[in-house]
């Protein structure tokens, strides 16, 4: 790619803020590149990271004289929880602006930070999406190696960029913050969780398959969570009068690093495989547009108990004593050509009469969009282009 760097679609707050995102997002980059003037501190430095976990209050002759409303970016402030005390002060007594980046709330959690009682807002980075790759978005490529910068702005290395990356996340992340006793058991776990992207999870079967104690499971999938690797994506349940799904299904924050995880980076993807990537792909950008425009929309999966599923659901409007739920039903299918059948799950949702259906799209591999009668069917790229356009939700 030509472009070194991509504009993002986040935009900076006006107050304090923390951003959160997996490893090798481009926060760093990002804080940069919008915060220019800001004073930086990477905890990554091992001096500074020495200087300041002994004696937190030495941030502030750190800071120095700049005067109230400037901005301060703390890189890595997961690794000094104590930190905050200090932060939280400085807000206070100064009226200095701290940008603070993370790729877990973990450590911050467990030291019992309160993310500074509200004077802080919150922000997620997550890896590029179609909107901010433009003309350069590939869908073949991204399928295959998803959308981390590494990867995609260094196409050729991708499998041995991937495969570094899951191997530094579990050194990084799992062996030097000593958050499992013992590493064999979780690497069994990470492979089959690869494997299991976009599907439900039962942690029972898990829990046999990598021979690991049925508590251990929950522990695992709980670090996958904190370090903003994979998300839990819950069974939407309206109570249509039929048997529906409870257990969630498991998708990973990038289709490149699930297929790392799986072991799967050096064999070729087949069919079934990038079905499950494509479906990654469109969760994946379904969150950026909720996250970058602060739409905080709930977005789940229906599936009833015959096995009836709609691939996601949106609700657009909380259900009321007075009035049903508003949703937005949405079908992801690997193929050149629509099968209309696959239609029925939303239109049997939609006549239902216990829930509105806002809108059904229809995704697909093909080159042509259609409408029957209430459903659109896209291509993949004119959903992205309507759903980063607000036309979706």
């Amino acid at each position: 790619m030509k472009n070194p760097y991509i504009n993002r679609l986040l935009k900076v707050p006006e107050r304090s803020f923390f951003l959160f995102g997996p490893r090798g997002v481009g926060k760093t980059t990002w804080l940069k590149q919008v915060l220019p003037d800001a004073l930086f501190f990477d905890l990554l430095d091992t001096s500074l990271y020495l200087d300041l976990s002994q004696r937190p209050h030495n941030l502030e002759p750190m800071v120095g004289t700049l005067p109230a409303d400037s901005w301060v970016i703390i890189d890595e402030i997961q690794k000094i929880p104590d930190l905050l005390d200090e932060v939280h002060r400085l807000i206070e007594t100064k009226g200095w602006r701290f940008a603070l980046s993370g790729s877990s709330a973990r450590k911050l959690r467990r030291g019992g930070v309160n993310l500074l009682g509200g004077r802080a807002v919150t922000r997620n980075l997550a890896a590029f999406s179609y909107q901010e790759l433009g003309d350069a978005f590939d869908i073949e490529f991204s399928l295959q190696w998803g959308f981390l910068p590494y990867v995609q702005l260094d196409r050729e290395n991708a499998p041995d960029i991937l495969n570094s990356y899951v191997n530094t996340y579990i050194k990084e992340e799992i062996r030097e913050e000593g958050l499992i006793r013992s590493l064999p058991p979780f690497l069994r776990f990470l492979n089959i969780a690869g494997q299991l992207n976009g599907q439900l999870v039962n942690g029972q079967n898990i829990s046999r398959e990598a021979g690991v104690p049925r508590s251990s499971v929950d522990v695992y999938f709980s670090i996958l969570e904190d370090t903003l690797l994979g998300y839990f994506l819950p069974a939407y349940r309206p109570n249509v009068k039929v048997r529906e799904q409870s257990h969630p299904k498991f998708y990973w924050f990038d289709p490149g690093v699930a297929r790392a995880a799986a072991g799967l980076l050096f064999e070729p993807a087949d069919r079934l495989w990038k079905g499950i990537a494509l479906e990654n792909m469109v969760y994946h950008e379904l969150r950026v547009h909720n996250l970058t425009r602060n739409k905080n929309r709930n977005i789940s999966f229906y599936r009833t108990g015959s096995g009836v599923e709609i691939d996601f659901i949106i609700e657009t409007k909380k259900r009321r004593p007075s009035s049903n739920a508003h949703v937005v039903c949405l079908e992801v299918k690997m193929a050149e050509k629509w099968n209309r059948s696959w239609e029925r799950p939303m239109r049997s949702l939609s006549s239902s009469g216990r829930i509105h259906v806002d809108r059904m799209f229809g995704i697909y591999t093909g080159k042509r969009a259609y409408h029957f009668d209430g459903i659109d069917v896209l291509p993949v790229q004119d959903f992205l282009e309507r759903l980063h356009q607000g036309e979706v939700f």
